[in-house]
């Protein structure tokens, strides 16, 4: 069984058992959080929400992502900007996916 959730303004396809990387939520590490935004279970879809459903997960972790690189330049101009960025993540467990 599949779901797809909607956190964080972006769209995640989940199965019970998956490790997800999500934009940060509140929480603490152990801790069971439910995402009430279905938008689809397996052939069932929402217009835009499944009424009734939601998914269960466990937080693993709360940490920080990749660095990313933002580099400008502009030739001629002696016009050269670095600057680095780490997003807040939030990493779960999928445990359960409850439907109607």
């Amino acid at each position: 069984m599949y779901a797809v959730i909607r956190t964080g303004g972006k769209q995640y396809n989940v199965t019970t058992g998956d490790v997800v990387k999500i934009e940060k939520i509140a929480g603490e590490e152990g801790k069971e959080v439910v995402f009430n935004e279905v938008l689809a279970i397996d052939s069932t879809f929402g217009t835009p929400l499944v009424s009734g459903a939601s998914v269960k997960a466990l937080v693993v972790k709360q940490a920080k992502d990749a660095k990313v690189i933002v580099f400008k330049k502009k030739r001629r101009q002696n016009y050269r900007r670095k600057n680095g960025h780490r997003q807040n993540i939030t990493i779960v467990k999928i445990t359960d996916i409850l439907g109607k």
